[in-house]
């Protein structure tokens, strides 16, 4: 709910303002919010391994939210979501061919179905083809790359991810925006501060989520945000998604649950 929050935010402003400042603002407004927290925690940072994968995971994620926070206003926020459904799938197949984990037939099975909602929501037939659309691929593929990254940190203390992350995005995109900066609107300004609020915290409860909970009942419960989006979508931008849109999102929860319930049952990576 955090993020769609944000991205609504996003949505509603995103096209007064680069994309770049945008993803500096939301850093360094989450920047704020996380130092406190890493001075208490710094002893953490006295021993950082892997600083090649944390570097490699910023640049991922600036990459990534860029490239969304560009698409959210040119594209229904329904669509952005389930286009973004398709991250799942890459990711699986990165961690095959990077991470060699082994994915059973059922996934792959399911993950083929996934796909084919995923066509069936996005209708591209009936997609204006535009810049937006492009950069939602780029957002597919550098985020399942930013997660593989993740995954290889995975025993990284929370606190060293979170300043890695938020520092760095607000390193990386602080050159860009200099070169861009658009003055802030009145009465825009707490709008912005609240992008940065909204997904810090939500970065938070992502990162405690998957320590606490197992990763399949996780991954099924996320599809929630396809609910939210298209809720926020119709109430506050009067998209209406069509009757395909439905079909396909039943498609890809679908998938997801038969996958899911398949794996936790059985005991084997199928």
């Amino acid at each position: 709910m955090l993020n769609i929050w944000a991205l609504t935010i996003v949505k509603w402003l995103g096209a007064d303002y680069p994309a770049t400042q945008i993803v500096f603002l939301r850093a360094l407004v989450g920047l704020i919010l996380v130092l406190p927290v890493a001075w208490h925690r710094r002893e953490a940072f006295r021993h950082v391994a892997d600083l090649h994968l944390h570097l490699l995971r910023v640049g991922f994620a600036v990459v990534t939210l860029t490239a969304s926070f560009f698409a959210i206003p040119r594209v229904p926020l329904a669509t952005v979501t389930a286009i973004g459904f398709t991250r799942p799938l890459v990711t699986m197949v990165l961690a095959a061919i990077l991470l060699r984990e082994v994915i059973g037939r059922r996934r792959w099975i399911a993950a083929g179905v996934a796909f084919l909602g995923i066509l069936f929501a996005v209708n591209p037939s009936e997609l204006p083809w535009n810049w937006g659309l492009a950069a939602m691929g780029i957002v597919v593929l550098s985020g399942s790359a930013a997660v593989i990254a993740t995954r290889r940190l995975r025993h990284a203390p929370v606190i060293v991810m979170m300043l890695f992350y938020t520092a760095g995005l607000a390193v990386f995109s602080a050159p860009f925006t200099a070169l861009t900066w658009t003055p802030i609107q009145p009465g825009h300004l707490v709008p912005l501060i609240l992008i940065g609020c909204f997904a810090q915290t939500a970065q938070l409860c992502y990162l405690r989520a998957h320590f606490f909970g197992a990763a399949g009942f996780l991954s099924v419960l996320s599809y929630l945000s396809l609910v939210f989006s298209v809720s926020t979508g119709f109430v506050f931008f009067g998209e209406r998604p069509s009757p395909t849109f439905a079909v396909g999102a039943c498609l890809v929860v679908g998938a997801a649950l038969w996958a899911t319930t398949s794996v936790r049952g059985s005991g084997s990576p199928d």
